[in-house]
């Protein structure tokens, strides 16, 4: 609870990216590493939206769907493609005829304006689509204002962690990594187990496009409490459209 003498600090502005996959049905996440937030946590790809990402240099970078986004949620797209690129070395970028970029080992670790460049890439905003929308309690001391984006994995990539914020990448099925979460095999923060147990309610990359877009917009706002047992659980509305609406921590 927050007061006068106490405010809410205010929640940063990130994005993040699930990149999908078929055959089989994969997500891509990767491991935090143990100096980063999230410290050891399996994660999707994604970071805070930085003011470059709003720069009128991206502009020569960017495919057609770029001009009918406000200016705010192409920011926050950008910065989902970018930190994924950073992260793990797979951009989401086409060329001119359409096909998904090959950066190569090469252009790994480079700034996303070189790799663009040297592919002859634009990001692929209108591959981006919005699947969640998640801001921390206001009583937590770091907040979030986190966008989730879902968009079909770049072929012809293999995924590499970049050795300072994320110490591995992994494919796995959703709903399998949902389950070693919800067991304790597996440490994973709420939103994202969450995301996925949305995620695993389809099969296929085209099912979980087509119902990210179907679905209306909500912002999440968990809320904490703790029951006459002494069980904490953390809590969202039903209007969320998420399958559980509370989850009880384990206080341990």
């Amino acid at each position: 609870m927050t007061d006068d003498a106490h405010p809410a600090t205010a929640p940063r502005v990130a994005a993040t990216l699930l990149l999908v996959r078929d055959d089989p049905y994969e997500v891509l996440m990767v491991r935090r590493s143990e100096r980063a937030s999230f410290a050891s946590a399996l994660v999707f790809p994604g970071g805070v939206v930085e003011p470059g990402d709003s720069s009128d240099g991206w502009a020569p970078f960017l495919d057609a769907a770029a001009r009918r986004l406000e200016p705010e949620e192409r920011a926050r797209r950008i910065a989902a493609i970018r930190e994924t690129w950073e992260e793990t070395g797979l951009l989401l970028a086409r060329t001119a005829t359409g096909e998904f970029v090959s950066p190569g080992t090469a252009l790994r670790g480079a700034p996303v304006l070189e790799a663009l460049e040297a592919t002859a890439g634009r990001l692929a905003l209108a591959d981006v689509h919005p699947f969640g929308h998640w801001v921390t309690p206001a009583h937590n001391p770091k907040r979030w204002d986190t966008h989730f984006y879902v968009a079909r994995a770049p072929t012809d990539q293999t995924a590499h962690a970049d050795g300072s914020e994320t110490v591995a990448t992994r494919w796995v099925d959703p709903a399998h990594a949902q389950a070693t979460a919800v067991t304790a095999r597996e440490h994973i923060i709420f939103p994202t187990l969450m995301n996925l147990a949305r995620l695993a309610e389809t099969t296929t990359v085209l099912d979980a496009l087509d119902e990210a877009d179907r679905r209306p917009h909500f912002e999440v706002n968990p809320e904490h409490r703790t029951t006459p047992e002494g069980v904490h659980l953390i809590t969202i509305p039903v209007e969320a459209g998420y399958a559980l609406t509370e989850y009880a921590v384990d206080n341990d």
